[in-house]
């Protein structure tokens, strides 16, 4: 990554965070506060937080001013390296604790009365069993459904956005595929997916982190009929392909 893209990206994540309240009174101030908030944003679902505000400014200072860089391009380009292995430790050691806290709960769950496991691995119990064909691999498919994390956190809700999503079982993860594969219509089921038929050791997107054992509630309502239904979207925490 470029130092000088770094100094103004963080240029603009200083202005999104600042708390000094601005009078975004020009077209100018209004624009520039935009971009600023935009790319704070984005660089926060990247986790992109661990910054000394201070000494961010300081560079934006020397950099818009044009006077030497405090640290020299290799110090930058060490710095950068160390921030990236510090952020890659830190998320081998949550890998390691979420696989501990999901094979636990996985155990407890298959005790359950009314739990199935599949040889996948896979979690499922039939809370409408429905009725009809179950859809191919293959197939387009419509369904409800919510994901959420071990703690409850709700990474993504077909029924909070108010409608069905339809989708190919091809684009889905091993785990949310296999499910649905299992399902007749009118079928509603809760289950339990491991992180290795999900999304394994990299997790997805700003709130599924690696090795997480994610819990679905599925309501298959039979395959898509309109082609203009709302696609599963690739840029957010739902259950596509890894």
């Amino acid at each position: 990554m470029k130092i000088k893209a770094l100094i103004i990206t963080g240029a603009l994540l200083c202005l999104s965070q600042s708390s000094h309240a601005l009078e975004l009174s020009t077209q100018k101030q209004k624009y520039s506060y935009t971009i600023g908030t935009q790319i704070g944003q984005m660089l926060n679902s990247q986790n992109m937080t661990d910054i000394d505000v201070e000494a961010l400014s300081a560079a934006i200072s020397d950099y818009i001013e044009k006077k030497k860089p405090q640290l020299s391009e290799a110090d930058m380009n060490e710095a950068l390296k160390l921030q990236f292995e510090k952020v890659k430790a830190e998320k081998e050691k949550l890998g390691k604790e979420n696989l501990a806290k999901g094979k636990e709960f996985q155990e407890k769950n298959a005790k359950k009365s009314g739990v199935t496991v599949t040889d996948s691995g896979l979690q499922y119990e039939v809370l409408t069993p429905g009725s009809g064909e179950s859809p191919k691999a293959d197939d387009k498919v419509e369904v409800h459904y919510k994901g959420t994390l071990l703690d409850g956190t709700e990474f993504d809700s077909s029924y909070a956005r108010g409608k069905p999503v339809s989708f190919s079982l091809n684009g889905v993860v091993p785990g949310f595929k296999e499910a649905v594969t299992l399902m007749k219509p009118g079928a509603k089921w809760r289950v339990v997916m491991p992180p290795e038929i999900a999304y394994g050791e990299k997790g997805a997107g700003g709130k599924i982190g690696p090795n997480e054992t994610l819990i679905f509630e599925i309501e298959y309502l039979g395959l898509a009929k309109q082609p203009q239904a709302e696609e599963l979207s690739q840029t957010k925490d739902q259950p596509q392909a890894k």
